[in-house]
């Protein structure tokens, strides 16, 4: 079997193609360059992808890690060789499965090759199963090393005894340990429920029996007290009886108190009602508040009045004190302006002296203008003397209106004076001052009188309003009242109502609280002629005793009784443990057949491996002669498929976690090449893939490693993924050589 080449979309692999060869192909790769995802998707075009892997910490599930970058549709085809035949295998979507579309194709005819589906492809051309395939032929990135799996048991089985490898020795081992656990393993298994259920058999019987001791013990109890709780009945009754008689007085009497109560309470409810609903009290004791906030405010009403009528004299009067025949009909500031202008005229007697002192300068200028010609200037004789007669002239004229003047004024001065009664003209100011101020006290008095008028008002306001607030509320239940004495006596007599109703309520509830503490004496209870042998409350408090150990017997007997139910029948339950203690019996039989038996295996499969283990060995110790240039030489595989090296002439193999990195890579990678021969198939070989297989080898080893895959390669085809240089510059030198 021979891959031809693979195409794929797949991870960071988009539409790329690798051709593959014959014999060994070295495929040169840096990180990252999609060395694992074309080895993951060969496995996955052989044995598709496990839809159901979930991710865990620390691993990405392979239908999710391998999903294409680009985001387009994981897909994939692969061009085959196999049984001389060129195939085409083809993978794709299928609704939401990755990889779940499959054919299988005659190359270049689409036809398809029988006997091969999704399922069956990879073990039918490989000749192995994936498990096999994976611990064998393909070796992952760091996967070198190798482990046990059933299929590579069964494999190895068939191998080293009859050919057939339906099972493995991990798996029969598994089953007949599953069986043997299901009968016992540490506390769970058959055997130990079967021993918990005879435990729980017995504690049920161990139960049964102390319930039924318990039940026959409470019956006797029960028996000797019930005799004594009747007792105690008939002697409570005894006293019960004596005692009715002055209960029913003491209730007759109760009653009695309590009807009259009611009905004093039901005849002060009719007069209360007789017109209406009264207010409550609180409005009832608000209104008679305002009653006598009404007779407060007829006495200030009264007092109100009586200040405007003094307020009205008081203003009459500074009206008339205020009058003044110069200034009727004037305002204070007409009667100043008056008296101002009036006052200016009588004060003109300088000006009029005036005008006649001017005349008498006239002529003595006059006179001395002449005295001046006479004295010989004579150039100014002529004009002297005209001055002279100038000045003269205006003197006299001057003088003469002097004189009328002063008359006049001094007669209209005097009429002045004479008319407001006053010597001087600062006397009729004086006069103007008074009158304005006598205005002024009159002006105060007009304000005293609206104030007082508006305070009257306001009561009269405050009062009507109250009247009416009163008589609309009493009206609800007084509807004849008219005037505020009525309204008084409606709400005292309405608040003595409620206060009268109020003290038979409480009498009431008195006597109905009384009524119901005294309960109704029983009729046809008659003394039953038992004398009691203790008092009432003795009496009493023993049947109570005796009551409350009745309850608790009676319950003590149901629990016995109902446990003895619930616990089933006693004979069912002997025939159950019986039977369980013969199935417990069996059951520890077979746990000791199915010990024997696994020993018994386990010395089966010692002696297999000891028929198959030499020939692995032996091949893996001749391969890794050949890795190693012959320093290890022998190798041993544990049951585990752990991997033991052993140097050459060397006295003990050691372990491969002793080893170098290299070293140890190179001992698994001869244990892989081993199993690869002896448990794949002959015929078809299936390719053998290694993903940086040789990475921790030095160039020797490296060397030594390739020839030995490129000899193995003659049987084989071969796929070794690399990130470096040296394995193809080994290949092309060797191919130079």
């Amino acid at each position: 079997m021979r891959i031809v080449n693979m195409r794929a979309t797949f991870g960071g692999l988009d539409h790329r193609e690798l051709v593959l060869k014959d014999g060994l192909n070295i495929i040169t790769a840096p990180n990252e360059g999609g060395k694992s995802t074309w080895s993951a998707f060969l496995r996955a075009m052989f044995y598709g992808i496990n839809t159901k892997e979930r991710d865990k910490q620390g691993y990405i599930a392979e239908k999710n890690r391998y999903q294409p970058w680009s985001g387009a549709a994981m897909e994939g085809a692969i061009d085959l060789l196999w049984r001389g035949e060129a195939i085409t295998l083809r993978r794709g979507p299928k609704g939401n499965s990755p990889f779940g579309a499959f054919e299988a194709v005659y190359t270049g005819t689409g036809e398809p090759v029988p006997g091969l589906t999704a399922d069956t492809v990879g073990e039918t051309i490989l000749g192995a199963p994936r498990e096999v395939f994976e611990r064998s032929a393909f070796v992952g990135q760091g996967g070198t090393a190798i482990d046990g799996a059933p299929a590579l048991e069964a494999r190895i089985a068939a191998l080293a005894s009859s050919g057939e490898e339906d099972v493995s020795y991990s798996q029969v081992e598994r089953v007949l340990r599953d069986w043997r656990n299901r009968r016992q393993h540490n506390k769970t298994g058959v055997i130990p429920r079967l021993e918990g259920e005879l435990a729980e058999v017995e504690g049920v019987l161990a139960r049964q029996a102390k319930a039924f001791r318990l039940s026959q013990e409470a019956k006797r109890e029960l028996d000797k007290l019930q005799r004594e709780h009747k007792l105690l009945l008939a002697e409570r009754q005894a006293h019960l009886a004596r005692a009715m008689a002055a209960r029913r007085k003491r209730w007759e009497e109760g009653q009695a108190a309590l009807a009259e109560a009611q009905a004093r309470v039901d005849r002060l409810q009719a007069e209360r009602d007789r017109f209406g609903t009264l207010p409550d009290t609180d409005t009832l004791q608000r209104a008679q508040a305002q009653v006598n906030q009404l007779n407060a405010l007829q006495i200030s009403r009264k007092q109100a009045e009586s200040q405007l009528e003094e307020a009205r004299q008081g203003e009459a009067e500074a009206r008339m004190a205020a009058q003044d025949p110069l200034f009727s009909g004037l305002t204070p500031e007409q009667a100043w302006q008056q008296a101002s202008d009036d006052a200016g005229t009588a004060e003109r007697k300088g000006h009029t002296a005036g005008l006649l002192g001017g005349g008498i300068a006239a002529l003595a200028l006059a006179a001395a203008a002449l005295a001046l010609g006479f004295a010989g200037v004579f150039p100014a004789l002529w004009l002297g003397g005209a001055a002279c007669g100038v000045l003269g002239a205006a003197g006299v004229a001057l003088l003469l209106a002097a004189v009328v003047g002063k008359r006049r004024m001094e007669d209209l001065r005097q009429e002045l004076l004479e008319r407001y009664e006053v010597q001087s003209a600062d006397e009729i100011l004086t006069r103007a001052s008074a009158y304005r101020e006598r205005w002024g006290v009159a002006e105060e008095a007009a304000r005293r009188r609206e104030g007082a008028e508006q305070a009257l008002n306001s009561l009269v306001q405050q009062d009507e309003q109250t009247r009416a607030q009163l008589l609309e509320l009493v009206h609800t239940f007084a509807p004849s009242v008219t005037n505020a004495f009525g309204v008084s006596a409606a709400i005292s007599k309405a608040l003595y109502l409620e206060q009268q109703l109020s003290t038979a309520q409480a009498r009431l509830d008195g006597a109905r609280n009384l009524a119901d503490s005294l309960p109704r004496p029983e009729d046809g209870l008659e003394d039953n002629g038992v004398e009691p042998r203790f008092d009432p409350a003795d009496t009493a408090a023993r049947l109570e005793g005796a009551e409350g150990e009745l309850s608790r017997l009676r319950g003590g007997l149901a629990m016995a009784q109902g446990e003895l139910n619930s616990l089933g029948d006693r004979e069912e339950l002997t025939a159950r443990r019986e039977a369980i203690l013969e199935e417990l019996d069996r059951r520890k039989r077979e746990h000791a057949a199915l010990t024997a038996a696994l020993e018994a295996l386990e010395k089966a499969h010692s002696g297999l491996q000891a028929r198959f283990s030499p020939s692995l060995n032996r091949r893996a110790g001749e391969l890794l002669a050949k890795l190693t240039g012959g320093k290890y030489d022998k190798v041993s595989l544990t049951r585990e498929f752990e991997a033991l090296a052993e140097e050459h002439d060397g006295l003990l193999p050691r372990r491969a976690l002793t080893l170098s990195r290299g070293t140890a890579d190179q001992l698994y990678l001869a244990v892989r090449l081993a199993v690869c021969q002896l448990v794949l198939p002959g015929e078809e070989p299936c390719p053998l893939v290694l993903d940086d297989a040789l990475a921790n080898f030095d160039d020797a080893r490296m060397a030594l490693a390739l020839e030995t895959l490129e000899e193995l390669g003659q049987e084989r085809q071969i796929l070794l993924f690399t990130c470096h240089g040296r394995e193809a510059a080994w290949q092309t030198g060797k191919q130079a050589k």
